[in-house]
């Protein structure tokens, strides 16, 4: 049980820490500091920078006040807290049935989850927005900008449905036999 807890912590904090310290470099090279919490705006103006690295993948900087794929931007003035709050309630959830109840093929991929989400509420709480810096896209066709807790979000959400699959596939053939 020790060794379970101790690997799933070890993922969501190894998820907050690489996240962060992406996210601290990114701002390091454009405002010569680290700053410690700030509104988006003030911290870094200018909403949008780029930076070519080949054909299909940039590097940019822009503060997502909304949710994934700027959803809820026109919430206006109350979308940070209203985010901040809700995201704090679905991370508590998650992180309770990941350390009370979660299947041993589920702790890993909720893990990444918590972490991923940890990672962006962070920014949420310090900034009011969340930095995105990671561009893909083929001729003129992006897909939205995206950060290193995103990744680990979407990474963990498809361990998780593939780990469901194949548990219920073996649980079906075991019935069949």
């Amino acid at each position: 049980m020790k060794r379970k807890l101790l690997t799933y912590l070890s993922i969501i904090v190894g998820a907050i820490i690489l996240d962060q310290l992406a996210k601290s470099i990114l701002l390091y090279l454009i405002t010569g500091g680290v700053p410690l919490a700030g509104a988006a705006w003030d911290v870094v103006p200018v909403p949008y920078m780029m930076m070519r690295v080949c054909d299909i993948f940039n590097i940019v900087f822009t503060w997502n006040p909304g949710t994934s794929f700027s959803m809820f931007r026109s919430l206006g003035e109350v979308a940070p807290l209203l985010i901040v709050v809700a995201t704090g309630a679905i991370i508590g959830f998650i992180a309770y049935y990941l350390f009370a109840r979660a299947k041993p093929y589920e702790g890993v991929p909720l893990a990444l989850v918590v972490g991923g989400a940890m990672g962006n509420l962070i920014d949420r709480v310090r900034f009011g927005a969340v930095i995105d810096f990671l561009d893909f896209h083929v001729g003129p066709y992006h897909w939205p900008s995206f950060n290193v807790a995103d990744m680990c979000i979407v990474i963990g959400v498809f361990l998780f449905i593939l780990n469901w699959y194949l548990a219920r596939r073996r649980c079906l053939d075991s019935v069949k036999k």
